[in-house]
Parts: structure tokens; sequence; C-alpha cells
């Protein structure tokens, strides 16, 4: 099986994990970076206030939001971008969560999806005094990035996968989880089922 995935990375407009204001994806084959798209997204009603201290962190403000399309109406384009890859995100327990969190805010089903966390696979590869995104990154190679623009950030997250396959040679990212070793996770309807 070749190294294939899509690197996602989310940022929200408060703590609710149903705020996604922007999301970044980037599809990788076979460890190459083929394809990339990241647009903002209109949190839903409830989730939609956005707290000083994310609007610090990424920048994103209310305002470049109101003409955006919604968690549900863009959904479709998110799921067609990823296909039947799994998911790598950094720290994507966060991410995942606000997939699950949107999607239950919007009333969609959460499709079923398997992901790898690259801060965990981070952590079992380099020997570093932070695994920060920022710092695991310039670690693998990629460098001199916009953190917190969510595009940026899911490249950084597809270096690092990609880098760590290198070094384990791991040619999947079944096989990457295996050699490093961290577990692979599971969204959706499978994962409730389990």
């Amino acid at each position: 099986m070749p190294l294939d995935f899509t690197a996602i990375d989310f940022e929200t407009a408060n703590s609710s994990s149903a705020s996604a204001c922007s999301v970044g994806l980037v599809k990788v084959r076979d460890g190459r970076v083929v394809d990339t798209a990241s647009w903002l997204i209109k949190p839903p009603p409830g989730h939609d206030v956005f707290l000083e201290w994310n609007i610090r962190i990424h920048g994103i403000h209310a305002r470049d939001v109101t003409d955006a399309r919604g968690w549900a109406e863009q959904f479709a384009d998110l799921i067609g971008f990823a296909g039947d890859d799994a998911f790598v995100a950094h720290n994507a327990g966060f991410d995942m969560g606000v997939i699950r969190g949107a999607c239950a805010a919007t009333g969609i089903r959460c499709p079923g999806y398997d992901y790898l966390c690259s801060l965990q696979v981070a952590r079992k590869t380099y020997s570093l005094d932070s695994y920060r995104l920022p710092v695991a990154a310039m670690a693998a190679g990629f460098e001199g990035f916009h953190h917190h623009e969510a595009l940026a950030d899911a490249e950084a997250c597809a270096a690092i996968v990609v880098h760590a396959a290198g070094r384990h040679g791991a040619r999947s990212l079944e096989e990457l989880a295996a050699k490093v070793p961290v577990r692979m996770g599971r969204i959706g309807e499978v994962a409730a089922a389990a």
C-alpha cells in the first residue's frame, strides 16, 4: 500500500468543537503532495461567536466568514476532497472532534474515517524540547510557514508524516503506525459501534 492520506487542519471561532471557521486540506499520494484546498466556514448558530483569544491565534474575524458557506453547505466538498483517505492531523483528537462536533451541531451523520495523529508520530520519531507543530515541522525539514493558517498547518502536518515514514522505512500510514508504534484512530459510525 502506498503512503496515501489527506492531512487536515481546522481553526475554530471559540472553544466549541462545532465552531470551525477555516479548514485546510492536503492530499498526499505515494508520499507526495498532489492537491491542496482551503476555505473559510461560517460556524453554525449557537457556535458562531468569535472569541478574542481565538482571533489572536488565527486572525479570522466574524466579518471574514459573513459570506462563507456553513458546515452543512460545504461538508460534501470536504468529504469529496478526502475521498476514502485516512486523515492525518497534528493533535488529531482536536481536528476529529471538530468534524464530530460540527456534524452533530448541523444534524449531519459523521462519516467513518481512520486517522493518524502526527503529534504522536513526532513524539516517537524526533527528540525535541517541544512537539508543537512548528517545531516538529522544522525537524521534518518544513520551515517558514504561517502557523495557525489552516492550509499551512495541514501542509506542515503532511510533511511530518512523510518525513517520519521515510525515517521508519514505512510505505503506508498503517505501516508507519505499526513501526512507530502509535494507534490509528477511527471516527464515525464504526467508531461509535466499537
